[in-house]
């Protein structure tokens, strides 16, 4: 490990807990975060490295925790035009537009929401997400649009992803979909994990795999009823999982239009695509709504359906 911006120290009152909640719970930083501390060995439990997070504290083990400083970001910073919804010294929203990848990887290594929050943010993120990933607590997918909340600090950053694993977070999406779900509301369980026959993609799994995942939907509109129809749909998350909603559609019979993994768009309204140039899936990050992780007021933001997704409705609805 490199240099170190803190140290933190305590002992356990209690005996029974588990490491990364007993640790989370004394040190204020989220269990995510503990458990890759633990994974980095950056933990100790009496002096030795801590094996396990599912390890139980011990009443009067002295515990210590080696919080890695943020290291400076290897993304450039790039002038590269942003929607800000909402920005303060400790958060930023942004409304992500379609084909904007959020951090650099293998294939994608400037021109990232990233590289732009760089130049826009002067350097000003937490450090928690690496130095490819400075200041992202969560993500949503090149090809989706809206609204994504991204850490300045890393007290910002705790509290956020504290929320978000205890999924208090308010999301919702509006998604076009081919056909009309029946019935027009409900709810899609399912564990979403790494599909056994693709690994580019993910799939609903056997419980004990993957990932629990909760997804509430309701019709807004049908749409192209002489088409056979389509549907904008609005999803509510309870969980966040890796293409969660285009898995959970998909899986009903329902896939996005436009998505070129989980769905394939009926001959019937490709023509309509094609027309628009329409070549993403139809999925907006329209809603996010949570504590503000500093001062714990409610704080909620709403992005329009983009222009792109509105001509689609049109042309659909004609």
């Amino acid at each position: 490990m490199g240099a170190t911006s803190d140290i933190l120290t305590g002992t356990f009152a209690e005996a029974g807990q588990r490491l990364d909640k007993a640790l989370a719970e004394a040190s204020g930083l989220s269990r995510e975060r503990v458990k890759a501390l633990i994974a980095e060995g950056a933990v100790t439990i009496d002096g030795r490295a801590a094996a396990s997070a599912s390890a139980k504290s011990g009443a009067g083990m002295a515990w210590a925790i080696a919080v890695p400083a943020p290291t400076a970001a290897r993304a450039q910073a790039q002038d590269i035009p942003l929607v800000i919804a909402y920005e303060d010294d400790a958060l930023i929203v942004v409304d992500k537009p379609a084909g904007l990848v959020v951090h650099p990887a293998a294939g994608n290594l400037d021109g990232t929401l990233v590289n732009a929050l760089l130049h826009h943010c002067r350097g000003q993120l937490s450090g928690i997400g690496g130095v490819a990933r400075p200041g992202i607590v969560h993500r949503i997918d090149k090809a989706t649009s809206g609204l994504l909340v991204v850490a300045k600090t890393d007290a910002a950053h705790e509290g956020l992803a504290r929320q978000f694993a205890d999924h208090s977070i308010v999301r919702a999406y509006r998604a076009i979909t081919a056909g009309v779900p029946i019935p027009p509301a409900g709810t899609i369980r399912g564990h979403i994990g790494r599909s056994a026959h693709d690994r580019k993609k993910m799939a609903l799994v056997d419980d004990g795999r993957g990932k629990h995942a909760v997804t509430h939907y309701r019709t807004l509109k049908v749409l192209a009823k002489d088409l056979g129809g389509a549907a904008l749909i609005e999803c509510r998350l309870e969980t966040g999982r890796t293409h969660q909603v285009r898995v959970h559609l998909a899986s009903i019979g329902h896939a996005l239009l436009g998505d070129p993994v989980y769905g394939k768009t009926p001959a019937r309204l490709r023509p309509i695509l094609t027309r628009l140039g329409f070549a993403r899936q139809a999925l907006h990050a329209a809603e996010i709504g949570f504590l503000h992780p500093i001062d714990g007021r409610p704080v909620h933001f709403i992005s329009s359906t983009p222009v792109d997704m509105e001509q689609l409705l049109v042309e659909l609805a004609s």
